[in-house]
């Protein structure tokens, strides 16, 4: 990736603003389109308040601390937010405790404004990356002549495309083996609400990035572009965005260095992102399910993000009695942050048992994981669709249903021996695999998701 330099070698004059939504998964994503434009030459600022820009420096996982010093950092005022008290029970839909940092993230409307209107006096042209459920907040760029938006959408174009087709109210046009989940009973009507404000916004954007290659999605990408969607706007699916090289460490945590006394493919890695707050039942049965699996695993045993990470307790979840001695030299439970990527990327993972959210989808495809799926809210119930059925990369925890019904320790006992000691896990293994090689590819030199996005840094920096 060359810098960007006119004839009189003076950098070129653009400026990229990076606006994510404050949640764990969209701050990551963003953190990493961040490093990746950046090694094009562009000048690209991450614009958040301090508690959600503080989370994002922290919990950079997979990214070379070098790239991550090229970015500009800016911190909006937020008013204090309170989050309320987590829910531990099965019935919690979607994260409730980070909604009064979504609310709160509205009033930065005008500061992020003042900020573009700043910056724009002093670059050629200002670009404006931001999340889509962040479109509220910037639409006010459509008022500064040398601006533009362009939306990064942080989830699968077959869930983006199945809502957009389940809301018009029409059938899915594409032949697919099962019927796709439907959306109601997703959400949450707050969080619903919360996406509805910023469908007006949305048409100010002059462009859509996808973090999804053509290989994958590649049917469901040309359903986006339909003009009967989008218009005349362009889009661009460069992703998987991490990079597939992972930088090592001098001192790995100790989950890595109990990983490298395992065998290849012999350790199932358990995590259900930062989003969701497992009930005491269902710690319990996910641990007797793990331990009469008989193989070893590496289990993140953390409650859902608050609004902000750095305040008020955080629940410590109870496991069974005598469950850590029960297991010792089998697996390993990690109740802090994980450094996902490196796990993932490690040999002796084989499986990845996830709720399918989609930053965590596109860590297993480019590391070649299959997934046990077992999803949770959102858009993860399409995403372990597109995993499992569609794919093939992967199986099925826990059937889309019920929100509140319980997974009992012998579905995920099997599930665990499915994956990981059959011969269809074998099947879905190598075909895990071989995507992960061919994803790879594609990112790099000469590659679709490359090509894609060489193609928008030359639009851009037209």
């Amino acid at each position: 990736m060359g810098s960007l330099l006119n004839q009189n070698d003076e950098p070129a004059q653009v400026a990229v603003i990076m606006v994510p939504l404050p949640a764990q998964g969209h701050l990551n994503q963003l953190m990493q389109l961040s490093c990746l434009l950046s090694k094009y030459g562009l000048q690209v600022h991450y614009i958040g308040s301090s508690v959600h820009n503080r989370q994002a420096r922290l919990r950079v996982n997979g990214l070379n601390p070098q790239d991550l010093s090229k970015i500009r950092f800016h911190d909006i005022p937020t008013p204090t937010f309170e989050s309320p008290p987590p829910k531990h029970d099965s019935s919690n839909k979607f994260p409730g405790q980070l909604q009064p940092a979504w609310d709160a993230s509205l009033s930065q409307r005008q500061p992020i404004f003042e900020f573009l209107r700043g910056i724009a006096m002093k670059y050629k042209r200002v670009v404006v990356v931001h999340d889509p459920l962040m479109a509220f907040v910037v639409q006010d760029v459509s008022s500064i002549p040398n601006a533009e938006s362009y939306v990064f959408n942080c989830i699968s174009a077959f869930s983006q495309a199945a809502f957009i087709y389940e809301k018009m109210g029409k059938r899915f046009p594409l032949e697919i083996p099962k019927e796709v989940p439907v959306f109601e009973g997703c959400c949450s009507d707050e969080i619903i609400t919360f996406a509805a404000l910023q469908q007006e916004p949305l048409k100010y954007r002059a462009g859509d990035i996808y973090n999804t290659s053509r290989l994958i999605e590649g049917p469901y990408l040309d359903l986006l572009a339909d003009k009967d969607i989008v218009g005349d706007r362009k889009s661009w699916a460069i992703g998987p965005i991490l990079p597939p090289d992972i930088p090592s460490r001098d001192s790995p945590p100790k989950c890595l260095q109990w990983l490298d006394q395992q065998k290849p493919n012999s350790v199932i890695y358990v995590s259900f992102g930062t989003t969701t707050s497992l009930s005491d039942e269902e710690i319990k049965e996910l641990a007797l399910g793990l331990e009469q699996s008989r193989h070893k695993f590496i289990w993140v045993l953390r409650d859902a993000d608050k609004g902000d990470i750095f305040t008020g307790e955080t629940r410590r979840a109870e496991l069974p009695k005598g469950f850590e001695e029960r297991v010792e030299g089998v697996g390993i439970v990690v109740r802090d942050w994980a450094p996902q990527p490196e796990i993932l990327s490690h040999p002796a993972t084989g499986g990845f048992m996830s709720h399918c959210g989609w930053n965590s989808c596109m860590e297993s495809v480019i590391m070649g994981v299959p997934i046990a799926a077992w999803p949770m809210h959102s858009d993860q119930p399409r995403n372990a669709f597109l995993m499992s059925e569609i794919l093939k990369v992967g199986i099925v925890v826990r059937k889309w249903g019920p929100i509140g019904e319980m997974v009992k320790a012998s579905s995920i006992e099997n599930a665990v021996k499915r994956l990981m000691a059959s011969e269809e896990g074998k099947e879905i293994r190598k075909r895990a695999e071989k995507l992960g090689v061919a994803i790879r590819r594609a990112t790099g030199e000469g590659g679709d998701s490359r090509l894609a996005l060489d193609s928008f840094i030359a639009h851009i920096t037209r």
